[in-house]
């Protein structure tokens, strides 16, 4: 009997745990964009430091951001069903107002990652362009998607 009472907290948490796990990130949508979200954006804060000259350039550290930007938003236009407007979120309206757009601006996004993935840039020189590529797509995604912050 001890046994078996000893265990079954031990099993609960286990349990617990994985089932946790199995949801990182959320499992509502807005959950979902907004993890994605936050390692793209860590991916463009790494990136931000080796661009503007405050963190020396690390081509391996700019391809691994690169990778988790890529993984991220690998999904990221079903993270915007219908009906999930009204979530608890900065997506702006025109997120389904303007599907062809919004779609067109992921599909952007994630070519550009992609290519930057693959170009691997060897030295900040190869890396300028690049990453100006990448952070266009969110400064365009954010001012035409993405509810203002006040």
């Amino acid at each position: 009997m001890k046994r078996i009472s000893f265990l079954a907290p031990v099993s609960i948490a286990v349990i617990s745990a994985l089932s946790t796990a199995s949801f990182a990130g959320g499992h509502l949508p807005y959950e979902k964009r907004q993890a994605a979200m936050k390692t793209v954006g860590a991916s463009t804060k790494t990136l931000s430091g080796y661009a503007k000259g405050t963190a020396p350039y690390d081509a391996a550290g700019a391809t691994a951001a690169f990778t988790a930007m890529q993984n991220a938003v690998a999904n990221l236009g079903e993270m915007f069903p219908e009906g999930s407007e009204a979530d608890k979120s900065e997506a702006g309206p025109k997120i389904w107002s303007d599907p062809a757009g919004f779609d067109a601006a992921i599909v952007k996004f994630q070519n550009d990652i992609a290519a930057a993935v693959a170009a691997a840039p060897a030295s900040k020189d190869a890396f300028m362009p690049v990453f100006g590529q990448v952070a266009g797509n969110c400064k365009a995604c954010h001012e035409g998607y993405r509810v203002k912050k006040n």
